[in-house]
């Protein structure tokens, strides 16, 4: 039983009318309260990054730029390049205190949707193209917000990677593809962590809406995944009440004016709807009520200052270096000058229901002042208004050409990705390029700095850039940790958590995004990101994975063990490997192990990502790094077994620093029984062939006179893959009565 809550009581005294209250919000951020039995209202706050709690007495509508101040963490597209789950701990455990500040029960995040296309709106919000790397990420900071008694709410279930249509389209996914891609992360993240609760999608998925989606709600996720928690819907995505409360979805936020709420009694009443169908639902939001009731008594508060200080290490440790040409990292001597809009009014957050009123704001242009004294500076574009960029360029060029050294800021503007909408292309903003180009023709040593939450093209970047550093949207302390960064206070560790292609076109999903008429179709199936450009043998601008640094590395010695069976599901092994950082720098490296599967009858990922560590290594040192791998990270999903499977074999187990800088490997083998589809008549000649009962029966009825041409050698090349039922139409295997008798002859022997 829940603490502070009687709930077997409860529920045998609440009325009908309120427990179809009960399924339903009382607010946009309040759970329903029932107050003549004690059941208070608990609140919820949108918090992927940062709280965006409301005001007393303002919480009733979206909100947006009227919360509560809140540290403004770095977003998850950058806190991801971090591949760091302890970082992520520690900023959950920040969150969670806010939350209590300001008496919240429950986080809406974190976003674990995969970047299926780098063309969504919301990529910004989610951490990763690869399913395994979100998964840990997420167990990260569920873990650490949960661990100071505040829930979260893990979103958004399921396949919802666009934001065209998204409250219509159909999301049309092969379940392979899900399995593999789209499931994972949550599966991990319930599997170790058990979110309070997970918030289901807007979009339909193979035909049904994602709020009344039983298989979703209920089959995977509670039956097969274990989640013990609530599914809310996101806000608005319950389309048809009684159908959501039947498949499993149990809070719909926020509340429909009663409308909802008649329609559950009226379902009731006439037997549509059982009632222990709706007490299993309401027994869930009151379990949920009982957990987080205690922070409506609470009175703390939170230290902003530390809070800042960790919101500018997690920024500092999500800068990606892309380049260094020897530029940076810049000595105390240089003369910089600092251009573009960017370093004076910093882009560091999302647009949509993610967005944060900051409790303080760095500027990269503050903070290199702080180090090196008044700086001279120039916009060198406009955000927005762009009618005096012909003025802004002249005077960046005059700044630029007078100094040795130009940090220059870059990015994509709000305007240019936000929730509601996708992009229509991966290009920076025609000013800023035409300024970067201005800029780098007056002084070849540009430091190029990037602001954006999804991936952009840099062709037109590349060769104007002496260094280039990804900072993607990295909260309230960007200034300040890109700065450390470039100073080399800080040594960049930040890894590309996706891939960087050199065109939109190379990405798999081009053909198919954002699809037409309230569909989609993943016609990509299981290669997406990385998966799909190294399937297609492209050429990419950075890989899934990569990551300068300000020291070198040298991994060696590497071994693998493995243990137990894929009978009995103990299949696993263990990667060690030693890493030297081989330069005078401190520094981390995150040491990844990737997986294939060397042969496989199913078309199946060049390599996979199946583990890493982060270890930090002093100059001149060396640590042995110890990674665990599952039975999973040699198992595919077999739509035919209804299974994960391991076939038998050679994999290759290879450890780098990038999908596509893997500096050592090691074949191991497999063994599996072999794997033979069920024997039915519709099977093919060769699949009866290759099982061996199955080819004991149908020679033996060839051996008895039933007609056998098909088992000439010859004609077995042709006909082999024709189904037996046809063949015996064709008068060139056994006959409908000999097909009848094998069928359920080896039926038998299964049994």
């Amino acid at each position: 039983m829940a603490v502070g809550l009687d709930i077997p009581r409860l529920l045998g005294e609440l009325t009908l009318a309120e427990k179809a209250s009960l399924v339903s919000g009382s607010g946009f951020w309040f759970t329903q309260p029932v107050e003549r039995l004690g059941i208070p209202a608990i609140m919820v706050s949108d918090g992927p990054h940062g709280l965006r709690a409301q005001p007393p007495g303002g919480g009733d509508h979206v909100g947006l730029g009227s919360s509560l101040p809140a540290t403004c963490f770095p977003t998850a597209s950058a806190i991801a390049s971090a591949w760091n789950p302890e970082l992520l701990h520690r900023i959950g455990q920040a969150l969670a205190q806010e939350a209590r500040a300001c008496n919240l029960s429950v986080i809406l995040g974190s976003g674990i949707n995969m970047k299926r296309s780098p063309l969504c709106g919301r990529n910004f919000e989610y951490f990763s193209e690869d399913p395994y790397l979100a998964g840990e990420l997420a167990v990260g900071i569920v873990d650490g917000i949960q661990s100071c008694g505040v829930g979260t709410s893990v979103k958004h279930w399921a396949a919802n990677n666009q934001e065209t249509d998204r409250l219509r389209c159909d999301s049309q996914v092969d379940e392979r593809t899900l399995r593999e891609i789209y499931f994972p992360a949550f599966a991990r993240v319930v599997e170790k962590s058990q979110p309070w609760t997970i918030m289901c999608s807007y979009n339909k998925v193979n035909g049904t809406s994602a709020s009344e989606n039983t298989w979703l709600l209920d089959t995977v996720l509670r039956e097969e995944f274990g989640f013990e928690g609530l599914v809310v819907s996101d806000w608005g995505a319950v389309y048809h009440p009684v159908p959501a409360v039947q498949a499993g979805c149990d809070l719909e936020m926020p509340p429909s004016k009663g409308r909802s709420e008649a329609a559950i009694v009226a379902a009731v009443e006439s037997g549509e709807l059982s009632v222990d169908v709706l007490d299993a639902r309401v027994r869930t939001v009151l379990e949920l009520v009982a957990k987080g009731m205690h922070a409506l008594e609470l009175d703390e508060s939170f230290d902003i200052d530390a809070h800042h200080a960790l919101a500018r290490q997690a920024a500092a440790e999500s800068v990606v270096l892309l380049k260094n040409d020897g530029l940076l990292p810049l000595t105390v001597e240089a003369n910089i000058a600092v251009i573009g809009e960017f370093a004076r009014t910093p882009r560091y957050q999302g647009a949509g229901s993610s967005q944060v009123v900051p409790t303080r704001l760095d500027t990269v242009l503050e903070e290199l002042q702080t180090v090196y004294g008044e700086l001279p500076f120039a916009a060198a574009y406009g955000v927005g208004d762009t009618s005096n960029d012909a003025v802004l360029l002249v005077e960046a060029e005059q700044v630029a050409a007078a100094a040795d050294i130009v940090v220059m800021l870059i990015g994509l503007p709000a305007a240019e990705e936000s929730e509601g909408f996708d992009r229509t292309h991966l290009n920076l903003p025609d000013n800023q390029l035409t300024a970067l180009a201005a800029v780098a023709e007056a002084n070849p040593n540009v430091v190029v700095v990037l602001a954006n939450g999804s991936t952009v093209v840099l062709g037109d970047v590349l060769p104007r850039a002496s260094a280039l550093a990804e900072a993607w949207l990295g909260g309230q302390a960007a200034g300040g940790g890109i700065v450390d960064v470039l100073t080399g206070a800080v040594n960049p560790s930040g890894r590309l958590a996706e891939t960087i292609p050199n065109r939109l076109e190379d990405n798999s999903s081009y053909l198919n995004f954002p699809g037409e008429e309230q569909s989609v179709r993943y016609g990509e199936g299981i290669f997406i990101g990385y998966r799909g450009y190294d399937r297609q043998h492209l050429d990419v601008a950075f890989p899934f994975g990569f990551g300068l640094s300000y020291t070198s590395f040298e991994l060696s010695d590497i071994k693998v063990r493995m243990r137990g069976s894929v009978a009995d599901e103990t299949l696993g092994a263990t990667v060690e490997v030693t890493v030297t950082n081989t330069g005078d720098v401190d520094g981390s490296e995150v040491v990844q192990v990737y997986v294939q599967d060397v042969v496989s009858t199913v078309a199946r990922p060049v390599q996979e990502l199946k583990g890493f560590a982060k270890v930090a290594v002093p100059a001149g040192g060396a640590v042995q790094v110890s990674i665990e791998l599952d039975q999973r990270a040699f198992s595919y999903w077999s739509p035919r077994y209804r299974r994960w499977v391991v076939e038998a074999g050679d994999f290759e187990i290879s450890v780098g620093s990038s999908s596509r800088d893997l500096a050592l490997s090691q074949s191991v083998t497999v063994e599996a029984a072999t794997l033979l589809p069920p024997l039915t008549r519709d099977s093919t000649l060769q699949e009866w062939l290759a099982d061996p009962a199955g080819r004991q029966l149908v020679e033996r009825e060839v051996a008895a006179g039933q007609p056998g041409a098909g088992m000439q050698e010859g004609l077995l090349e042709v006909i082999g893959n024709f189904p037996m039922n046809a063949l015996a139409n064709l008068n060139l295997s056994l006959d409908h009565d000999s097909l009848d008798r094998v069928a359920a002859e080896w039926a038998g022997q299964q049994r």
